[in-house]
């Protein structure tokens, strides 16, 4: 009886899927079966597929002789220097303290996002930020731990070149900064201020103290390229440089719109 049942249940399926007239009904976009019309070319390989796909994934770079130098130079030190620096601050730290350090300087970092948030009027993102200050700074200990993730309130993005995106500044030409990585002309310009603000607010005396005590800036640029998944050389492509300038391009705009 249960294959009975089994085999009735298929067959209407097979007939809700045909039509009246016996063929296969479209789907809602129009297309039976859209896979079987492809045609693959069993010879194209990934390189060439990449070298056609140049045009999609074109990005306005006046520069570029000068970002590739510069690309190849951030690629050579993260190989020779980053990379090895973060091996060995990984092998002699403990990771507790890894992450108190990542939580010390987040909890930093929290004070420009604070700002630009409130320059782009977002005031729900501006109270979680200051919630976040709040939290991490005090019952976080100026901020070794984070208990406002806990509490959910996570980690928040904002820069003065996602402000200046906000009020419709253009992003001008693609730029490879040295060490820094992939900017352009408006979000170079937005860092700088960035810095200046940080500097400016002093927030517990960190930044004042930073240009007494060059080690601290140290620490924190091992530790924001140790926090920082990306490995020069990971996409395994010969466009890797195209790769980086679309994705970062294309990420701003989404930073910018959100």
């Amino acid at each position: 009886m249960a294959n009975r049942h089994l085999l009735l249940a298929l067959l209407l399926s097979s007939a809700l899927a045909h039509g009246e007239s016996g063929e296969p009904r479209a789907d809602q976009d129009g297309f039976t079966t859209p896979l079987e019309q492809l045609q693959f070319n069993p010879g194209l390989d990934q390189r060439e597929f990449e070298r056609s796909t140049f045009d999609a994934i074109n990005v306005y770079d006046p520069l570029e002789s000068w970002n590739r130098r510069v690309y190849h130079f951030n690629y050579r030190f993260d190989e020779w220097v980053f990379v090895p620096v973060i091996h060995g601050y990984r092998y002699v730290t403990p990771h507790f303290v890894r992450s108190g350090v990542s939580n010390f300087f987040s909890n930093l970092g929290d004070v420009p996002n604070l700002l630009n948030s409130l320059l782009q009027f977002k005031g729900q993102r501006s109270l979680e930020i200051t919630g976040r200050l709040l939290l991490n700074t005090t019952l976080g200990v100026v901020g070794l731990w984070d208990p406002a993730s806990k509490m959910g309130l996570p980690k928040q993005n904002e820069d003065f070149g996602q402000t200046l995106g906000f009020y419709g500044v253009p992003d001008g030409p693609y730029l490879m900064l040295p060490l820094f990585g992939p900017s352009n002309v408006r979000d170079t310009g937005g860092l700088v201020v960035d810095f200046a603000a940080d500097y400016q607010i002093n927030f517990l005396n960190v930044p004042e103290t930073s240009s007494d005590h060059p080690e601290i800036t140290l620490l924190r640029a091992v530790d924001k390229r140790y926090t920082t998944n990306f490995r020069y050389g990971q996409t395994n492509s010969p466009f890797e440089y195209e790769k980086i300038r679309y994705v970062y391009t294309e990420a701003r705009k989404l930073q910018i719109a959100e």
